[in-house]
């Protein structure tokens, strides 16, 4: 391949290097007139490559898998999974490639996958194709999750294909670039048990060993303390999702991933209204994935890893199930801790005790009741500590009614008591306040704003202006700002779809 700053582009697969059972060898689909619609600069700095490159026609036909770099090795992984309860044990990659991984200026290795590029011996009866809503989507929110410090896998390009595909209707097609720290999941450990290819799962637990967690080669019982580590990453994962309000609404096993990472998010959603049960995917329709739901969930998810992973454990399968019972039975108390942790400190707080669950639990429970907006009430406290005098003139009704009922319940003197006495300087607890809720996130109805005009118009200025301020999500807004405006009854957002 003879192309303009390609040599900077340093291939290392270690994957393709795993045996023909983990994958197949694949090479993305030939489109008619691929154009790069957004490039994520920054992070293709942080993957050491030329931003500026990769906008030319040589960097467009690299990035959306035209022509193949001499040190890729394209594959689609094979995975299995539970999806909404239900076990399949084929699923894999039908619609994504991987072209390879790259090393990263930090030293990390970092996956770069074509989502939407067409057939894989995976794909079943799908045509491997995505269209430019869910592509856009995953863009907008994988980065603002990057942004608030969620671990995500990332969006480096948004790509059209100059193609049309049937869903419903007929949509533009488009390709995602996904970066990811890997794409392993707990539907890859169960393609192999469920094959009971134990030498497979061996390597597999062995490479996620040498990936993400080298240390515990160092330790006793290393796939035991994989496990753990596993565990303990999804713990922190989940307790950030709860704290922002987000719902994924797919936590099949095989969007749960070994490193950790939030991975699809075709019918994720962030909540307007405060609903313990509530739930936006369109095939969810069980409330499974609802967000109460989901630190249990990945419970469950973790539980079925541990299946997979009895025979590394021990010989006995008796002691396996012992240890790794005992580990799982940490879950509760670590995510609550984390929880705890993170939900206290959105109300101003320096100490964690564990005391103030009541209060946090207090606070939910009054958004419950009331129909308060979830991240905008939160957004509130600090405004409710500077003074209701200063908000005079400026205000809506819809968030005068709430701080109103948030002032007028007994929740909100429990509060003040509680944050006063460990702390008088009020503009100490108003920094904690901003620096925990931040004053932008990814309304439901402005995402589907946003992505009706790149779709239907051609007009992708709305998503970049929407992208823009997701980026700075702790930037100091005015108390009006869009971000903090409820969706009309016509605007509002009720389900969402996978796209697929």
């Amino acid at each position: 391949m003879n192309m303009q700053n390609s040599k900077n582009i340093q291939f290392e697969n270690s994957y393709a290097l795993l045996p023909k059972p983990f994958y197949a060898k694949v090479k993305p689909e030939r489109f008619s007139n691929t154009k790069i619609l957004s490039l994520n600069k920054r992070l293709a700095e942080e993957l050491n490559l030329d931003s500026d490159w990769l906008l030319t026609a040589q960097g467009n036909q690299f990035l959306s898998g035209q022509e193949i770099h001499g040190g890729s090795d394209p594959l689609a992984q094979a995975y299995a999974g539970h999806q909404f309860g239900t076990f399949v044990p084929q699923l894999g990659d039908g619609r994504a490639v991987l072209l390879g991984e790259i090393v990263d200026i930090n030293g990390n290795r970092k996956d770069l996958q074509l989502k939407g590029s067409g057939r894989t011996p995976f794909s079943r009866n799908g045509d491997g194709k995505a269209t430019l809503g869910p592509i856009l989507r995953e863009y907008l929110i994988s980065e603002y999750m990057h942004a608030i410090n969620i671990p995500t896998t990332r969006s480096l390009a948004a790509i059209t294909t100059g193609e049309t595909v049937l869903r419903e209707e007929a949509l533009p097609g488009a390709v995602l670039v996904r970066i990811a720290s890997s794409h392993v999941r707990i539907g890859t450990f169960q393609y192999f048990s469920a094959r009971q290819m134990t030498d497979e799962i061996k390597l597999l637990a062995d490479y996620i060993i040498a990936r993400h967690y080298p240390l515990v080669l160092s330790q006793k019982e290393p796939y035991l303390r994989l496990f753990q580590n596993v565990l303990d990453r999804q713990a922190n994962l989940i307790s950030d999702w709860m704290s922002i309000g987000f719902i994924h609404g797919v936590m099949n096993t095989d969007n749960t991933t070994l490193s950790g990472e939030t991975i699809d998010y075709g019918p994720c959603a962030f909540m307007d209204q405060f609903q313990y049960d509530k739930v936006f995917s369109s095939i969810d329709h069980t409330s499974r994935y609802c967000y109460q739901n989901q630190p249990r969930i990945i419970l469950w998810n973790l539980t079925r890893l541990a299946e997979t992973m009895l025979c590394l454990i021990d010989e006995n399968v008796e002691v396996s199930i012992r240890k790794i019972e005992e580990v799982l039975n940490e879950f509760p108390k670590a995510y609550e801790n984390l929880w705890l942790g993170k939900m206290s400190r959105k109300l101003g707080l320096k100490k964690i005790k564990h005391a103030d669950k009541t209060l946090v639990e207090g606070f939910l429970d009054l958004l419950d009741k009331e129909n308060l907006d979830f991240n905008v009430s939160f957004h509130f406290l600090e405004k409710l500590l500077e003074g209701r005098h200063e908000l005079k003139g400026r205000i809506t009704k819809d968030h005068q009614n709430t701080l109103n009922k948030i002032q007028a319940s007994n929740w909100y003197n429990q509060w003040k008591e509680r944050l006063l006495a460990e702390e008088v300087d009020r503009k100490k607890i108003i920094k904690r306040l901003s620096k925990n809720n931040p004053s932008a996130f990814p309304r439901n109805h402005l995402v589907q704003k946003v992505l009706s005009s790149a779709i239907y118009d051609g007009n992708l200025n709305p998503f970049n202006d929407l992208l823009k301020q997701l980026m700075s999500p702790f930037m100091k807004r005015t108390f009006n700002n869009i971000m903090a405006q409820a969706p009309t009854p016509n605007e509002e957002v009720t389900q969402t779809f996978c796209g697929t």
